[in-house]
């Protein structure tokens, strides 16, 4: 009897004319059945928003040769809604998200509308990944994101996974002689100190632009930040169970109610 393929389901937060994405479409296209459900524009940042309250479009598309595809007018989030009901009536195999115009790695995770979009998945049961290159620029090369994504993607068709499987993938800008190939990681505890700079409007009203930059305050071994800046892709298994339980079980030693 012959082998189903499979489904798999590309989004991203970028907008679906995003380079990133036509990268991780070309890595992924040899492994299955591609449908892309990606924003019409780009959602960075968005992190795990929907949309309430207002009308969603969703409007089939000709932006890759072969591949059905679509783009919604919301968020990362809403596409994966969207693509399990109204497009492939069902769950896909697989659901891919990237690849992203900069790092998602560390606290990024929170504030990733490319994490979030696979993290909708992964709440679904769907196997999930999301695929990130520090390289923020347009025209980053994605020749060694897309080789990741390809490898990744592979085993994770080829593996019997666990319930609510998610993995975090970040891949260093290095050259192919520098790349050290792909580490499992733990999340690094790093964040951006943030600064708003003041400034005014031709018409003299106050506006902020959040600058800043980032800090990592983890000097211990096994990190994303650590494996990224060693020349490796790191690659972190994500839980969308938020309970701490190391405090949970110390809250019920000490607090009486």
């Amino acid at each position: 009897m012959q082998k189903k393929e499979p489904i798999i389901l590309v989004t991203n937060d970028d907008g679906i004319n995003a380079p990133g994405i036509r990268a991780l479409v070309e890595a992924v296209r040899p492994l299955g059945r591609v449908v892309v459900v990606a924003p019409d524009s780009p959602q960075s940042g968005m992190g795990h928003a929907i949309t309430i309250g207002q009308p969603l479009r969703l409007d089939k598309v000709q932006v890759f040769e072969g591949i059905d595809s679509w783009q919604c007018s919301g968020t990362p989030a809403d596409c994966v809604k969207l693509a399990r009901d109204k497009v492939l009536h069902r769950k896909p195999d697989l659901c891919v998200s990237g690849i992203n115009h900069g790092a998602n790695h560390s606290i990024n995770v929170i504030y990733s509308g490319t994490m979030s979009a696979a993290m909708e998945a992964a709440i679904e049961d769907i196997p999930s990944v999301g695929f990130s290159s520090l390289d923020y620029s347009f025209d980053a090369d994605f020749a060694i994101a897309a080789r990741v994504a390809r490898s990744v993607a592979e085993r994770m068709l080829s593996t019997k996974l666990p319930p609510h499987i998610l993995l975090n993938v970040n891949i260093p800008v290095v050259s192919e002689e520098e790349f050290k190939g792909i580490k499992i990681c733990r999340q690094a505890y790093a964040k951006w100190q943030e600064e708003f700079d003041h400034r005014l409007d031709p018409r003299g009203k106050d506006y902020y632009w959040m600058v800043g930059k980032f800090i990592n305050m983890d000097e211990g071994d096994g990190t994303d930040v650590q494996a990224l800046a060693d020349g490796y892709a790191s690659m972190v298994p994500i839980t969308i169970d938020f309970t701490n339980t190391k405090t949970k079980s110390w809250l019920e030693e000490t607090w009486q109610f």
